[in-house]
C-alpha cells in the first residue's frame, strides 16, 4: 500500500471491508475494550478525538435523550463497524495512523481529531524567543567574522 500527501496509507480497490475494518479504516479509529462500559464505542471515538472518555459518554447519553431510538441504532452500528483495538503483541498490530510532529515535545505523535493551540499570545512569545535566538547566533557569528581572530585563524588555515 502507498500513502498519500497526508500520510495515510490508501486504500486498494479490492482491498474489503473487513481489511479496513481490521486497520482502523486507515485512521486508527478502534472499540476500546480496556476503558469500555458496554462495547468500547465511546471510549475509542474519545481516544481517536483525544477528549476524555466521559464527555463522550454524555453527548451520547443526550443524543439518547433527545432522538431516543436513533442513537441507539447508532452505537450498534459503531460497535459494528469498528474493531477491536489490536493489543501490543499481536501479528495484525500495524502502524497505520498518520503522525504529526509535536514542537512542544519535540517528537512525533498520532494525528488527532482535536488539537487544541496554544493561544495567540503564547505562540507569538515562542515565535519570538525563537527568533531572539536566532538573532544572537547571527550576532555572535558576525563578531567572529569581524574580529582580528577569524582573520589570524584564516592565515594559519592557508598555511
Amino acid at each position: 500500500m502507498r500513502r498519500d500527501e497526508r500520510g495515510y496509507r490508501r486504500a486498494d480497490r479490492r482491498e474489503g471491508i473487513g481489511s479496513r475494518k481490521k486497520r482502523g479504516w486507515g485512521i486508527g479509529l478502534y472499540r476500546n475494550r480496556s476503558d469500555a462500559w458496554l462495547g468500547g464505542v465511546c471510549a475509542g471515538f474519545a481516544d481517536h478525538w483525544d477528549v476524555p472518555a466521559w464527555m463522550v459518554r454524555l453527548g451520547v447519553v443526550a443524543l439518547l435523550i433527545f432522538t431516543g431510538s436513533l442513537a441507539f441504532w447508532g452505537y450498534i452500528v459503531g460497535w459494528l463497524l469498528l474493531a477491536p483495538r489490536p493489543g501490543r503483541f499481536e501479528a495484525d498490530a500495524e502502524d497505520d495512523v498518520a503522525m504529526e510532529y509535536d514542537e512542544d515535545l519535540h517528537q512525533y505523535r498520532p494525528k488527532t481529531v482535536f488539537r487544541y493551540s496554544d493561544a495567540p499570545s503564547t505562540r507569538i512569545r515562542k515565535a519570538q524567543e525563537r527568533l531572539n535566538k536566532a538573532l544572537s547566533r547571527v550576532e555572535a557569528m558576525e563578531r567572529y567574522v569581524t574580529s582580528r581572530h577569524y582573520d589570524l585563524n584564516r592565515e594559519f588555515s592557508k598555511l
